[in-house]
């Protein structure tokens, strides 16, 4: 068993908590996390928060118990650790993705009210809901995906405004970056021996907008299509998309 808890110690919310780990998957994680009743919305990026009154109920069925000093460095060592600033929630780490132009890293998906560095935000992106709850969806050839209206950063932009300027480079409709609600971030560590295209760019911002009233039309840009699709719809189509946990969890609470 590879399923580790710290004792009770860390005080929120009138009680005091545990952290949850696995040292070797997240999946194992969280069959062992489903299979004690542990509610999935517990989960941090790489570990969950249970509280005092399950820690005897783990230990018993198989969570081995172990130091928060231990806790850290299990999961340092496995390389799952999902490092996040205070206020912020970690959503999920991914590891070993596969960029088209040959790059790899692994990506940390967190949601926060606070804009990434800016000095090594590269990119961002925008989740664009109307007033039906609609989702402002493009389609990229090059990644073969839907996805939300986003790319890179261009000098002496903001990374709202670089968010905005792609929004109507790709679908024609037009906000005040000013109008664009940060709400996370993606972090990306390349993989030794894999170029990285950016040097010194690691993050890449999450906005939200709202349209409200007449929808805007939308564009084809340079031929891929961008559409306005229900919130199923786009997570259907963004099915397998490994920044697809990000994006359930900015459109889960309306955006």
């Amino acid at each position: 068993m590879t399923i580790w808890i710290d004792r009770p110690a860390w005080p929120a919310h009138g009680r005091l908590w545990s952290h949850l780990i696995s040292d070797i998957s997240y999946a194992e994680l969280h069959d062992f996390a489903a299979g004690c009743g542990i509610p999935r919305r517990g989960f941090e990026g790489d570990h969950y928060d249970v509280p005092e009154e399950r820690y005897a109920a783990l230990v018993a069925a198989g969570a081995q118990p172990t130091t928060s000093a231990h806790i850290v460095a299990m999961l340092q060592q496995s390389g799952l650790r999902l490092r996040k600033r205070k206020g912020e929630k970690g959503i999920a780490r991914v590891l070993g993705v596969d960029f088209p132009d040959g790059s790899r890293a692994d990506v940390d998906l967190v949601r926060s009210t606070r804009v990434p560095p800016d000095a090594a935000t590269f990119a961002a992106v925008v989740y664009v809901r109307d007033d039906l709850g609609r989702v402002l969806s493009v389609y990229s050839r090059r990644r073969a995906e839907w996805s939300a209206p986003g790319g890179w950063r261009e000098p002496g932009e903001t990374p709202a405004e670089n968010a905005a300027r792609e929004m109507a480079e790709e679908t024609g409709v037009r906000l005040d970056p000013a109008a664009l609600v940060p709400v996370g971030y993606e972090r990306f560590h390349p993989l030794p021996g894999s170029p990285w295209p950016v040097e010194g760019g690691r993050f890449l911002a999450i906005f939200t907008a709202r349209v409200t009233g007449a929808v805007p039309e939308v564009v084809v840009a340079d031929g891929e299509p961008a559409r306005w699709l229900s919130v199923a719809e786009f997570l259907e189509l963004s099915a397998g998309s490994w920044w697809l946990p990000g994006a359930e969890a900015v459109l889960a609470g309306g955006g």
